[in-house]
């Protein structure tokens, strides 16, 4: 009797805490949105990213000695370059210029798609079941961005919606893919590993963006920039992707990526704190349809 109740608690920690590390992240993400957009009103989208990247190589640097690379096998290249190249150079890429075009709103409930683009993707390159249900899913929440984004007027906080959002949704893309690829990736790396691989490859592709730096004008890098630099940096760049990474290698990749029905939630709150920005009504109807056709597609245990 006394091994039993030592046992039950035990698995309840298994599932718990990568729950609880993919929750982390989400937050995380939720807030970087409009972070983001505020740093991007100073700073070019090149330099956001490399600043970001080298906050993050700098917190892994003094933990050098804790990255495995003997997991690594002869032709494992052709998975982890498309991973590290999808994401982060290619998703912070284009959701940078996003930031710039679009509400930090807007963006964040694009953001909702990527459950259901993770389903497609085990679908085409897994060869998992898709559900008509799924399916059926995919189509009414591609309404609905397209909605969202037909219905956006241009404004000072989002001075081209149908580009913005466009690019938006194209980062999902490169997200979903990258998320389906760290699965696989993780069944040999650890988590950690993986994070790094992603920090060094974006530290090196966002290189550009030290030239923009040299035309900064001065009182750019306030205390409140810094803090915003590195909240991006550590909290974001690196820790949700560390927390997320290490999630997806003990759960279903479909499991882990519903849990990002929560970032559209966290980023429309924080556009509404931090930066005042709203949704017309024909906005906020698009919105509901893309979080019910998501909720639609997820089995409630």
């Amino acid at each position: 009797m006394k091994s039993q109740s030592v046992a039950i608690p035990a698995i309840a920690a298994d599932a718990l805490l990568p729950r609880l590390a993919v929750l982390g992240a989400v937050l995380l993400w939720g807030a970087s949105f409009s972070t983001m957009r505020i740093a991007l009103q100073d700073l070019h989208p090149w330099s956001v990213m490399w600043l970001r990247m080298m906050i993050a190589l700098a917190c892994i640097l003094p933990l050098y000695r804790t990255i495995n690379l003997s997991a690594y096998r002869k032709g494992d290249w052709k998975l982890l370059l498309p991973a590290v190249i999808l994401q982060p150079c290619l998703y912070f890429w284009l959701e940078s210029a996003a930031l710039g075009l679009t509400s930090s709103a807007q963006a964040g409930i694009i953001s909702a798609s990527v459950p259901l683009l993770v389903a497609v993707g085990a679908w085409m390159i897994l060869k998992e079941p898709m559900s008509a249900r799924i399916a059926a899913g995919l189509l009414l929440s591609l309404a609905g961005v397209a909605v969202l984004t037909m219905g956006g007027q241009a404004t000072d906080a989002a001075p081209s919606p149908l580009l913005g959002n466009s690019l938006e949704f194209f980062a999902m893309v490169c997200a979903a893919a990258n998320m389906i690829l760290i699965r696989i990736l993780g069944r040999r790396y650890d988590a950690w590993t993986l994070t790094v691989m992603q920090v060094v490859t974006g530290c090196i592709f966002f290189s550009p963006g030290l030239i923009h730096l040299t035309h900064v004008p001065e009182g750019v890098f306030t205390p409140r920039m810094f803090s915003i630099l590195l909240f991006l940096g550590a909290g974001v760049t690196l820790g949700a992707f560390s927390l997320y990474n290490w999630a997806i290698t003990r759960m279903p990749a479909s499991t882990a990526s519903a849990h990002i029905n929560l970032i559209p939630v966290v980023a429309v709150g924080c556009g509404f704190v931090f930066l005042g920005e709203s949704l017309n009504a024909m906005q906020w109807v698009a919105a509901g349809v893309v979080l019910c056709s998501v909720l639609m597609t997820q089995k409630f245990n």
